[in-house]
């Protein structure tokens, strides 16, 4: 690892939970959209990030069994996956255009599975975490400043 590893593990944190903000702003945005280009109603989207590491990697002796994946190099955004699991709620509106005509849900919407709630706690989530990952870049510059200080003397 080199002097600038915590500032380039801290930008990786940042670029991702950017990223993760976008999509929840997406969701966000369509939680009432009943039409899309794929057919039926919006599906919330999620991102999924997984570690970045390096292989081969140096194991240290030292190191404890529980870090096996080496030492960190920050995270990566492996994909943007759709939430097919989550049902989506039905809302009954015979006026609507998207309303279902026949069966026994006639009459009902079928709207997106898309919570506000969840989806605002998972935006301070990430916020939050995107303030950490700042709050270790200006760390790390005070730290090499304070480096330069010492060194200057």
């Amino acid at each position: 690892m080199g002097i600038f590893s915590s500032i380039q593990i801290a930008a990786t944190g940042m670029s991702a939970e950017r990223l993760r903000s976008d999509v929840i702003a997406d969701n966000i945005a369509n939680a009432s959209t009943t039409r899309t280009t794929e057919g039926g109603p919006y599906k919330r989207s999620r991102v999924v990030l997984r570690p970045r590491v390096e292989e081969p990697y140096w194991r240290s002796p030292f190191l404890p069994e529980m870090l096996d994946n080496g030492p960190g190099q920050g995270v990566r955004v492996v994909e943007i996956q759709r939430d097919t699991k989550t049902e989506s709620r039905f809302v009954y509106d015979p006026t609507h255009p998207d309303a279902i005509q026949t069966g026994p849900r006639a009459g009902y919407v079928e709207m997106p599975n898309v919570d506000i709630v969840t989806e605002m706690v998972d935006m301070i989530a990430a916020s939050r975490a995107y303030e950490a990952n700042a709050s270790i870049i200006d760390g790390s510059k005070s730290m090499f400043q304070r480096a330069l200080d010492i060194g200057g003397r």
